[in-house]
C-alpha cells in the first residue's frame, strides 16, 4: 500500500539517475517480475479510492514512455474494477519502450480504445496523469501542454504518477508548464523535485510505494527528506542539578541603526530555544536593553569578539559599512562555531580575502542564505539558483566548506561532505521580515548547547517551520 511521505523517518531521495540504477538492479535480479504491473496496480487501487462519486469516467493521460505504460496498466485494472475509463494518448506504439509497448498491447487486447484528444464537453471523476515521469529534460509543448492547461482548470481530482507531468524530478523546476496534482503517487523512492522549488505547490499530497524493492536502493544515496526529527536532532534531557553555563553563551553581532529589530529577534529566539545566555553586540550602541526580553545582555561588538562566547552569529541587521566588515573579519578568526546570515553573507560574497578566511576555518561555519544571497556567494543569478536548488546548495557547501541552509520552498540543507536534506516543514507563512533572523537565533542556541553542526542546522530548520517552537528533550 502507498505510504504517506510524512510517516517515514528521513527517507532517501532518488534522482532520475538513481531510479534508473534501481530499475536495472531489479530487472537483473527479478527478470520475471516487471515493475510496471506493480506500479499500475498500485495506481489503480489509489485512483479508485480518489475518484469522485459523479459516475463520470476516469481520464487517463498516457505519455510516450514508461510513465504512460504505468498509466495504461492502471487503466486496464480500473476497467476490471468496473470503472469507465477513457485513455488519451498521442504516443506511437511502435516507438514505446518494451514494457510500455506490452502495456499498450494488453490495453488494446482487453478491448480498450485510445483517443488522440480529450473529448470535448465530457466531465470526469478523476484525471490520472501518466504523461511524463522522472527524467524529463525538455519543456512540455504542443498537445501535451494544452491537455495540462485543460486539466488544471477542472474541479475533479487529479492523481499524478511518479511526478506531476512537466515538473523536473531532480530540481522541482517547471518545464514549460506542469500539471497541478491533488495527489502524487511516486514509486521506488521520493524524488527531490517533489519537495523543493515548485514541487510542493504542484505535487499535492505525496504518497510513496516502493513496489517492494527497498533492498536494491542505492547504498549511498546523498539526499534525505527531513520529515521529522531523529534521535540525533534531539538534545539530551537537562539534569536538575545544572546551571546556565552548561547550555552555551550565544553572541549575536548585528543591529545597525534602523535594523536593530533583526538582532533582537535573533536574540529572543536563541533564548527561547534554550541558550544559557545571550549577548547582543549591537552596532547601534544606543540600544542597551530589550524591555520585551530583559534577559538579553548587550555589549560593544568589538568587546564581545575579544572574548568569544560558545557560538557566534553574525549578520542580522549588520549592514555593510567598514565597521561591519571589520567585525566579520574578526568573527571569522574566532575559535567557535560561526553562523553567518544576511549582510554577513553579502560581505563575504564581495571580498575574496574574507571568503578565503571562511574556507580555512578549523571550527564549523554555517551559512543560511536565501536564493539572492546564495547567487552572490556563487557569482550567479537568483533564477539560476532556483532552477536547481539542490545542486547549488551542495556547490555552496563544497566551495565554502560549510553547512548550508538554502532557504525557500523546501529548504535545502547541504553539508560539506556531500550529503544533503530537503526540509518538509514550514510554508509560505515564513515569507516575512524577521523569519530568517529567528532561524539564526535558534540555530545558534542549538550549537551553543553542544549539538553537532550539521544536526543543529537540520533541527533548527525543521523546528523553524514546524508547530514546535522549542526543541523537545530526548525524554519527551
Amino acid at each position: 500500500m502507498p505510504t504517506p511521505m510524512l510517516a517515514l523517518v528521513s527517507p532517501p531521495l532518488l534522482t532520475a539517475a538513481d531510479v534508473r540504477i534501481v530499475e536495472r538492479q531489479w530487472l537483473t535480479s527479478h527478470p520475471d517480475a516487471p515493475l510496471m504491473e506493480s506500479a499500475g496496480a498500485a495506481a489503480a487501487d489509489l485512483a479508485g479510492s480518489l475518484a469522485d462519486d459523479s459516475g463520470e469516467p476516469v481520464l487517463v493521460l498516457a505519455g510516450p514512455g514508461n510513465n504512460g505504460g504505468d498509466a495504461l496498466v492502471a487503466a486496464r485494472r480500473l476497467t476490471r474494477q468496473g470503472c469507465r475509463v477513457i485513455v488519451v494518448s498521442r504516443a506511437d506504439p511502435a516507438r514505446l519502450p518494451p514494457d510500455a509497448a506490452r502495456a499498450w498491447e494488453a490495453w488494446r487486447e482487453s478491448g480498450g480504445a485510445v483517443l488522440v484528444d480529450i473529448p470535448s464537453a465530457q466531465r470526469f471523476s478523476l484525471v490520472l496523469d501518466g504523461l511524463f515521469g522522472v527524467g524529463l529534460t525538455r519543456d512540455v509543448t504542443g498537445a501535451d501542454a494544452r491537455w495540462i492547461a485543460q486539466v488544471n482548470d477542472w474541479d475533479c481530482p487529479r492523481l499524478a504518477l511518479d511526478m506531476p507531468s512537466g515538473l523536473d524530478s531532480d530540481s522541482g523546476q517547471i518545464r514549460g508548464c506542469a500539471l497541478r496534482a491533488d495527489h502524487t503517487l511516486t514509486f521506488l523512492g521520493l524524488k527531490p523535485g517533489l519537495l523543493t522549488a515548485d514541487g510542493p505547490d504542484y505535487a499535492g499530497t505525496v504518497l510513496l510505494d516502493t513496489l517492494g524493492v527497498d533492498a536494491v536502493a542505492p547504498a549511498a544515496t546523498a539526499g534525505i527528506a527531513l520529515t521529522q526529527l531523529e534521535k540525533r536532532h534531539h538534545l539530551p534531557a537537562r539534569a536538575r542539578n545544572s546551571h546556565k553555563g552548561r547550555y552555551g553563551h550565544v553572541g549575536i553581532i548585528g543591529g545597525a541603526a534602523g535594523m536593530v529589530g533583526a538582532c533582537l529577534i535573533a536574540g529572543r529566539a536563541a533564548l527561547q530555544q534554550g541558550a544559557g545566555s545571550v549577548t547582543l553586540g549591537m552596532l547601534d550602541e544606543r540600544i542597551v536593553v530589550d524591555f520585551g526580553e530583559p534577559r538579553l545582555m548587550f555589549a560593544v561588538a568589538e568587546n564581545l569578539l575579544a572574548s568569544p562566547p560558545s557560538v557566534l552569529a553574525v549578520g542580522p541587521g549588520l549592514g555593510q559599512n567598514p565597521r561591519a566588515h571589520a567585525l566579520l573579519e574578526a568573527a571569522l578568526a574566532a575559535p567557535c562555531p560561526l553562523v553567518l546570515d544576511a549582510d554577513a553573507l553579502n560581505l563575504l560574497a564581495g571580498d575574496h580575502d574574507l571568503a578565503k578566511q571562511a574556507t580555512g576555518r578549523s571550527h564549523p561555519i554555517l551559512l543560511t542564505p536565501h536564493p539572492g544571497e546564495a547567487a552572490r556567494l556563487l557569482g550567479t543569478t537568483g533564477a539560476e539558483i532556483q532552477a536547481n536548488r539542490v545542486e547549488f546548495a551542495c556547490r555552496l557547501a563544497a566551495q565554502y566548506r560549510a553547512h548550508v541552509a538554502l532557504k525557500g520552498a523546501g529548504t535545502v540543507i547541504a553539508h560539506p561532505g556531500g550529503g544533503y536534506a530537503i526540509n518538509t516543514s514550514g510554508g509560505p507563512w515564513l515569507a516575512q521580515a524577521g523569519s530568517g533572523d529567528r532561524l539564526t537565533g535558534m540555530l545558534a542556541a542549538l550549537l551553543g548547547q553542544g549539538m553537532a553542526a550539521g544536526d543543529a542546522l537540520e533541527a533548527a530548520v525543521w523546528l523553524h517551520g514546524s508547530d514546535h517552537a522549542v526543541m523537545p528533550s530526548a525524554t519527551t
